[in-house]
């Protein structure tokens, strides 16, 4: 760890990597015991951490173990997705698989794994950042339906893992297979299940903020809405075309 230096003697070496310190030469005596400390107690957090993780995607992955039931909002949003396959021919289940993952792990709850001062009043700290980084792209890795070649140049969170991750991938599978044997959620419980969340969180919301949002999603795509209206059967049944149109011309006048 101390190597000669020509004024003082001696040289001091901190824990760190060896890209670290361009002055190192590839191959120093010192610079393989700085590596092999430094994945030592990589490897010793990971074992540390283990159990928390595999709780946490145990918990994630599963419609049983859970604090709470599942949410009806996920079995009728992945009936729906596994319905626009079938009505569109589409009989990947890698395409499935991907839909699913991209509207609720991986635009969810990577996020909260990423960024829990988002739900907790806690500072997170770049060291915190750093291993939650390393755990959130476990998780994604764990939702890709590609298969992870790993070789001797692969990052370090990478090779992590790697052992881990078929396991971890099975129980994404494993999920998604068991909510869809759930039994089907109908229109009138998920719209009674809506209107009892609304009530519920009715004093946590601005009302006129969320219509705001919806608005400017609206007009940004109105040609498309008002076409996708016009060619379903009940929306033209209601007459949602033309009242959708309406509404923009008198937004538009408004503004």
């Amino acid at each position: 760890m101390i190597t000669p230096d020509l004024e003082s003697g001696v040289k001091v070496w901190h824990l760190v990597k060896n890209h670290d310190h361009g002055d190192q030469k590839e191959g120093d005596r010192g610079s393989k015991m700085v590596s092999e400390i430094y994945l030592t107690r990589l490897l010793a957090t990971k074992g540390t951490l283990q159990k928390f993780v595999d709780d946490l995607f145990e918990t994630l992955f599963s419609t049983v173990h859970r604090g709470s039931a599942l949410p009806l909002a996920i079995k009728y949003m992945f009936d729906f997705l596994d319905e626009q396959a079938d009505r569109h021919s589409i009989h990947d289940t890698d395409v499935r698989h991907t839909w699913k993952s991209n509207c609720l792990p991986l635009r969810f709850w990577v996020n909260v794994i990423k960024n829990p001062q988002f739900v907790f009043d806690i500072h997170k700290g770049s060291i915190t950042d750093a291993c939650l980084s390393v755990v959130a792209q476990t998780f994604m890795d764990s939702c890709s339906t590609s298969e992870h070649r790993l070789g001797k140049d692969s990052p370090s969170n990478k090779l992590l893992y790697a052992k881990d991750i078929p396991s971890y991938k099975s129980w994404v599978e494993r999920y998604y297979a068991d909510i869809a044997k759930l039994p089907a959620i109908s229109d009138q419980d998920m719209n009674a299940y809506l209107a009892e969340q609304s009530r519920l969180h009715a004093v946590e919301f601005n009302m006129l903020s969320a219509l705001n949002e919806i608005y400017s999603y609206v007009s940004k795509y109105s040609e498309e809405l008002i076409g996708a209206l016009e060619q379903d059967e009940q929306a033209r049944r209601q007459r949602l075309a033309y009242k959708v149109e309406q509404l923009i011309n008198a937004m538009s006048i408004e503004s």
